[in-house]
């Protein structure tokens, strides 16, 4: 279960609640969305999700007292284990192992389009042409991520022109390549100005991210032929030890709509560098060492760093960048 759909989920059962009349809240208090995220510090489960305190007030209740009327409710579907109120009225949403596991089965099948959504589903945007490399390069990948959340965007007409620090160096692309330059005026906020360090940006080693991201998609390839020669291939499956990388896994379609929404490619970018960081350091674990025969763990292992190059691969595409099957 993804986070975008724990949030239909939640909705779903808040509008079931006052279907009921177990909350007294008029219809348009009630969200189209909700927001969950990461426990805070001292939270518990997977997930954590404030719809009680933001329907607190509507509902004429302390907020706890709203989480107490939908713990059990979100509790009782599909996908979920257990629902815990801590705090002032936060719901902590711990998933059950299929609902985790059905993550790395969705990228699977989803292949480079996981995470794509229908947040902005009949919207239009429209922004200006600009020649200055840096704000073409970022207008282009925003119009890409508003188009992966179901928006008709494009550029060209009467739009205007997006608000960033423009870059000095408008020709990065012919000291670095198109990729590299793509790297550095995208890893950027769009009010801060990027670091241009040419040298750095051309380096293959562990402090260049630019590299790492692409290499991690790269060892994720590598992954699937060793096993093949081996003898074995993923299979979707409980993966201990995996639950970081499953969770930025499981983050990924909400990066993807909040860079949209923000219109901020540097959210993806620094996506793709937390996975890619977590991939490499998983990635030791993934095949067989020595003696040892291929087992059951070892094919949930490379299902799962199948997914996270899948992933690898689908945020660079929106970036416009390679991801090379060999480096």
């Amino acid at each position: 279960m993804t986070p975008a759909e724990l949030s239909r989920t939640v909705v779903r059962v808040v509008r079931s609640a006052v279907d009921e009349g177990a909350l007294s809240v008029a219809g348009d208090a009630v969200p189209d969305a909700v927001k969950v995220e990461r426990p805070r510090p001292g939270g518990g489960g997977d997930y954590a999700s404030g719809v009680a305190l933001k329907l607190a007030a509507a509902a004429g209740l302390p907020p706890r007292r709203v989480a107490e009327v939908l713990r059990q409710r979100i509790a009782d579907q599909p996908g979920i284990s257990l629902v815990e109120i801590s705090g002032p009225g936060f719901l902590n949403i711990t998933l059950d192992r299929d609902g985790k596991d059905c993550v790395v089965r969705q990228v699977l099948e989803a292949t480079t389009s996981y995470g794509y959504g229908e947040a902005f589903r009949g919207q239009g945007y429209g922004f200006a042409e600009v020649s200055e490399e840096r704000a073409r390069v970022v207008t282009e990948v925003v119009v890409r991520l508003l188009r992966a959340q179901g928006a008709v965007a494009r550029v060209g007409g009467t739009g205007e022109p997006l608000p960033l620090v423009a870059c000095p160096e408008t020709r990065l692309s012919e000291l670095v390549g198109v990729d590299a330059a793509r790297w550095a005026f995208l890893r950027a906020a769009r009010h801060d100005r990027p670091r241009i360090e040419v040298e750095e940006l051309l380096a293959q080693r562990e402090s260049n991210a630019f590299f790492r991201v692409r290499y991690a998609y790269s060892r994720s390839r590598a992954l699937t032929r060793n096993a093949l020669e081996l003898g074995f291939r993923g299979e979707v499956g409980p993966v201990p030890g995996g639950e970081v990388l499953l969770g930025l896994l499981g983050d990924h379609p909400g990066v993807l709509e909040s860079a949209a929404r923000h219109r901020a490619p540097d959210r993806l970018a620094r996506q793709l560098e937390a996975v890619a960081d977590e991939l490499l350091r998983f990635q030791h674990g993934v095949l067989p060492l020595g003696d040892e025969k291929p087992s059951a763990a070892h094919r949930n292992r490379l299902a799962l760093a199948e997914a996270a190059g899948t992933v690898l691969a689908g945020g660079l595409s929106l970036l416009g960048i390679d991801a090379p099957e060999f480096l």
